[in-house]
């Protein structure tokens, strides 16, 4: 008996294993797929002779990308946004997290708060109301526009608040005992405490500023304050060969078409996440359990 149930859990195991083999395939295949589109020739990608490495390699769909000015300007503009955007999301979010995850004796109206923070994950004033609330402001074609409206993701409050009530009050009441005042809680026992998940709500406010686009096209007048996403988006439907000449166009045609530069647009979008994630990913799922409602 003990035989058959230690076989049973190796196979289980093995079947696990498996699984998750072909799982993980399924998620790595398709990008290799894109990957060897955007390095091969536009004639043999438009025929189907492409699979999982590169026929006739060529990088002229990413020197198409990136021989422009503007797709320069846009990466800067994206990197500012980041520089600026992250902080002031990791900031306004500990900002609002620390208060609501006090009790009611300490806080007496935190209810009335945590509900109104609640309802703006439900409804939101939509996109004309937002839009006027920008021009108002005069925040139109600033880097501003990009970062004020998200600046508080309210699912990340969640998080960071969840995590907040899971610390010991023990230690804040002994903090409160040797005279430290809330700010100093917050900055001198929380904040260490918190790294996970603070890696956690910093990767997602990184990838949600980098991957943003449709905020960038309807808050930005000119083309060289949009940011990477926005820029890429509008290369890949206007497919603008107009710069080059005759010839040049004719060569960069046979070797490029929108499939290849989609691909390797794909790859040049996602490449600084993919470098970052494997840095923060040690915290991200004990982030995300630490930091999830509890029941």
């Amino acid at each position: 008996m003990v035989k058959d149930s230690s076989w049973q859990a190796k196979a289980f195991q093995a079947g696990n294993y498996l699984f998750l083999v072909l799982l993980s395939l399924l998620c790595v295949v398709p990008l290799v797929h894109v990957l060897a589109m955007s390095f091969s020739r536009s004639t043999e990608v438009e025929a189907g002779l492409v699979g999982l490495w590169p026929v006739h390699f060529t990088t002229d769909a990413y020197r198409f990308v990136l021989g422009k000015s503007e797709f320069l300007e846009s990466i800067l503009v994206t990197l500012k946004r980041l520089a600026i955007g992250v902080p002031l999301n990791l900031l306004l979010v500990t900002l609002l997290a620390y208060p609501l995850s006090k009790e009611v004796k300490v806080f007496p109206m935190r209810t009335y708060f945590a509900w109104f923070v609640v309802f703006t994950m439900l409804f939101n004033g939509g996109l004309i109301p937002t839009y006027m609330v920008v021009k108002e402001t005069h925040l139109l074609d600033s880097i501003w526009s990009l970062i004020l409206p998200g600046a508080i993701p309210v699912f990340h409050v969640m998080l960071l608040l969840n995590f907040f009530r899971g610390v010991p009050k023990e230690l804040e009441e002994a903090a409160h005992m040797d005279g430290a005042g809330h700010g100093v809680t917050l900055f001198r026992i929380y904040l260490p405490l918190s790294v996970p998940v603070f890696a956690t709500i910093g990767l997602f406010a990184m990838v949600g500023h980098w991957n943003a686009w449709f905020d960038g096209m309807i808050y930005m007048n000119h083309p060289n304050h949009y940011p990477l996403q926005t820029y890429l988006r509008t290369i890949i439907i206007e497919q603008d060969l107009t710069v080059l000449s005759a010839e040049d166009a004719i060569s960069q045609y046979q070797n490029i078409n929108p499939r290849t530069t989609r691909a390797a647009q794909v790859f040049l979008g996602a490449l600084p996440i993919l470098l970052a994630y494997p840095f923060l990913q040690k915290y991200f799922m004990k982030g995300i359990v630490l930091g999830s409602v509890k029941g």
